[in-house]
């Protein structure tokens, strides 16, 4: 992959994040009568897919996945493409942790990296480049074509799909194969109760806008935990002795409950180090460096404790937990 060329001059740096002068960043659909005080995930309308027989055909050096540390949808993707080796073959930009009504904003600083490859100040530049006046949701992972300028995909399960499969000829680790064919039944299955109750639960939870909704969204959540809780009993992963995409899209959830969803997003009938399995299982991910390398938790808190001044309006960030996260585990480590 050829170098980053240089940022020109002329083109500032987004200000830092200002809320009076921008608003609230909304990362959710606009409510109506109809949800009851749920919350609705807004929708990702770029859904290109990694083919070689289709507009995008893998390729080194052809794509840039554009993320941020902070989000667990985006830290799903920086996830595999390390799991695969990947780091030559598809570039990475890592927007700022906080932002306004603006969305994302690219600034260098620690865990950044500006924008080497488009010299975008701000992620929209890009969602407008494909689609000029583009006026919905502004979400991170972007995975961005340099040869089309183009948004290949902003559909964070297809993403990730596509870098565990379709760069494996250059791949250092092409072997590792995330979705294998017999076990995607029950990865899908898993997936789906995941992201339902777990990945997406902890939001219906945090942006509940009603007590009942509030409610409905923290049993499931916490029926789920109970379940994986036990599911993880006697397996080290999810689906046995073998890492698979349903560990990489648990993983950020986990990763974050104590530090923020508990407290944050109310999700505080028990914490993670309250389920003996989960805990070991999610300290025994963090160890590995695909893992534990990806994540930063200053940057996660930062964007979540400043961002959503609806839910904290002091923007003062939490100090804790104290959490051991190198502490061995029964699956070694």
């Amino acid at each position: 992959m050829s170098g980053p060329a240089a940022r020109p001059g002329p083109i500032p740096w987004a200000s830092p994040v200002d809320f009076a002068a921008h608003g609230e960043s909304a990362g959710w659909a606009k409510p109506t009568a109809k949800d009851d005080g749920r919350f609705v995930r807004a929708e990702y309308p770029f859904k290109g897919r990694i083919d070689p027989d289709g507009p995008f055909q893998p390729a080194p050096g052809r794509y840039v996945l554009y993320i941020s540390w902070a989000c667990p949808w985006a830290h799903r993707q920086a996830i595999v493409r390390q799991l695969k080796g990947l780091q030559d073959v598809v570039g990475l930009a890592v927007v700022d942790p906080l932002r306004d009504g603006r969305g994302w904003a690219f600034r260098p600083g620690q865990h950044l990296t500006g924008d080497p490859y488009n010299h975008f100040t701000l992620l929209r530049q890009a969602y407008d480049a494909t689609r000029p006046g583009y006026s919905g949701h502004i979400s991170v992972p972007v995975l961005w074509d340099c040869q089309t300028k183009v948004v290949v995909s902003n559909h964070f399960p297809d993403i990730s799909l596509d870098l565990g499969s379709q760069f494996d000829a250059w791949a250092d680790h092409g072997e590792l194969d995330l979705y294998p064919a017999d076990l995607r039944w029950s990865i899908d299955a898993i997936n789906q109760r995941v992201y339902r109750d777990v990945n997406n639960g902890v939001y219906r939870c945090g942006f509940a806008r009603g007590q009942a909704a509030y409610d409905e969204a923290v049993q499931a959540l916490f029926e789920t935990l109970d379940w994986l809780e036990e599911r993880l009993r006697d397996r080290v992963y999810l689906l046995g002795d073998r890492l698979t995409e349903a560990d990489v899209r648990l993983y950020p959830t986990l990763a974050r409950f104590d530090s923020v969803y508990v407290t944050h997003f109310k999700t505080n009938l028990r914490r993670l180090v309250d389920y003996p399995n989960l805990w070991d299982y999610t300290r025994f991910l963090y160890q590995q460096p695909a893992f534990g390398g990806t994540t930063f938790f200053d940057q996660i808190k930062r964007h979540y404790f400043v961002t959503h001044p609806h839910l904290n309006p002091t923007r003062v960030v939490p100090v804790g937990p104290q959490l051991d996260w190198l502490a061995p585990t029964r699956r070694g480590g």
